[in-house]
């Protein structure tokens, strides 16, 4: 069952998905790639281990960017899905 972040892991999250930006009750994430093939394949991988974990993102696609936006509306806000699903988002990636 997920649960909302407090205020300090809220705060945690700038150190731990550096990357991702924190505003409001999101975690945001910008992306490019070489060509819209690689984002596409990117755009996969990430719906398999999004479905995977029964917890999807908010994204969009334009050639080779990708926008992804990361919330849990059920309890209208950051949780600890949001968190684990971002840092496996970046697991995906290279260094």
């Amino acid at each position: 069952m997920a649960t909302l972040l407090t205020t300090d892991q809220r705060q945690q999250l700038t150190t731990t998905l550096p990357l991702w930006t924190l505003s409001d009750d999101r975690l945001r994430r910008d992306l490019e790639f070489r060509d819209f093939v690689e984002a596409f394949g990117f755009m996969s991988q990430v719906a398999l281990l999004a479905e995977s974990r029964g917890h999807h993102p908010n994204w969009s696609n334009v050639y080779n960017r990708i926008s992804i936006e990361l919330t849990t509306h059920d309890l209208g806000g950051l949780s600890d899905l949001d968190a684990g699903l971002a840092a496996a988002i970046d697991a995906l990636l290279p260094a």
